[in-house]
């Protein structure tokens, strides 16, 4: 910073730097709330896409536990397994099948919330910033 002189009086000056500083940290809990509203954004739609994901999977458990098991124990049985044998294998395959589609989402889901950063970078470093202006002028 320039070193220039300034003939103001002291209680100016210290008025000043206190109107100055709490601007400057009205402005970080501005910064501060922009941040925490982007991060949870970020969460809620994380969170949607995890109970769209829900919502498929037993979406799946349902129909194709119906029809598919169905029609592959139909397939089965054409082959010449016998009826029982056909119906519990075809429901093993389509189960596995569902399970792993629902795990994949599920799983998309969790790692994108575990990605979210809850952490204020810009407030703090924008703070360290400030604390180091602060004290510059003090000094």
């Amino acid at each position: 910073m320039a070193n220039h002189r300034d003939d103001r009086p002291l209680s100016e000056l210290m008025t000043g730097l206190v109107a100055d500083i709490s601007g400057l940290f009205r402005k970080e809990i501005d910064l501060a709330k922009a941040e925490a509203s982007e991060n949870v954004n970020r969460a809620i739609g994380s969170l949607e896409t995890l109970l769209i994901g829900l919502i498929f999977a037993i979406g799946a458990i349902g129909v194709l536990l119906s029809a598919a098991v169905q029609g592959l124990a139909a397939f089965l049985v054409a082959q010449g397994m016998t009826e029982p044998n056909s119906d519990a294998l075809a429901a093993v395959i389509i189960g596995v099948a569902i399970a792993l589609l629902a795990w994949a989402m599920i799983s998309r889901s969790l790692s994108a919330l575990r990605g979210s950063s809850f952490k204020f970078d810009r407030t703090a470093s924008s703070l360290q910033r400030d604390i180091d202006v602060v004290k510059e002028r003090v000094q």
